[in-house]
């Protein structure tokens, strides 16, 4: 823009960059955070579901030790002889 000769500075259009530029900064800097979050969001759910698959695994585990328990003292207190 050519500045006129004479008159006053003050008359001149605000250089109106700041308002603008600081909006489109913000957005993204939320959309970066979203992102941040949606990654740690994402690892938290996959360590929740290798934790629930050992839950299970220790479930059936236990599951199973009682059941060979039991087989064992119903197979220990039946006599092997026949009648």
């Amino acid at each position: 823009m050519r500045r006129p000769v004479g008159g006053s500075r003050f008359l001149y259009e605000p250089f109106d960059y700041g308002s603008a530029k600081v909006i489109e900064a913000n957005e993204r800097v939320v959309n970066l955070q979203f992102e941040g979050i949606d990654a740690r969001l994402n690892r938290i759910e996959a360590v929740m579901e290798r934790l629930e698959k050992r839950l299970w695994l220790t479930v059936y585990g236990v599951v199973g030790t009682i059941l060979t328990q039991a087989l064992n003292s119903i197979l220990t207190i039946t006599p092997n002889g026949g009648p």
